[in-house]
């Protein structure tokens, strides 16, 4: 299966420039559909980045978070060629990750 994240990080030498999609519904569990019942909550419930097996960036969700995601932050100490691995885990216990190169 392919993953579900798409990742782009970039290193200007100082800082490490990483950007982020992960496809997900994100369903807050207030939304009806076309029938008017309720969408049963479905979201990620946490996004891990880890570069040199330590976390650099966490991030708590809940149901307010929007339908497939973007995340954008910098970070110091990423070179070229470092490895960056990206998880998430959701409110049904789905699971992906991905492992992207700083570029």
């Amino acid at each position: 299966m392919a993953s579900s994240i798409r990742v782009r990080a970039t290193s200007n030498g100082e800082t490490t420039e990483v950007q982020a999609l992960i496809q997900h519904p994100m369903d807050s569990g207030f939304v009806k559909d076309a029938k008017g019942e309720i969408i049963p909550p479905h979201f990620i419930q946490q996004l891990t980045f880890e570069h040199d097996g330590k976390p650099i960036f966490l991030a708590n969700w809940g149901g307010g978070v929007s339908k497939d995601p973007y995340v954008k932050f910098a970070f110091k100490g990423g070179k070229k060629g470092d490895d960056l691995k990206i998880s998430w885990v959701d409110n049904k216990g789905a699971t992906d990750s991905t492992t992207a190169k700083i570029q």
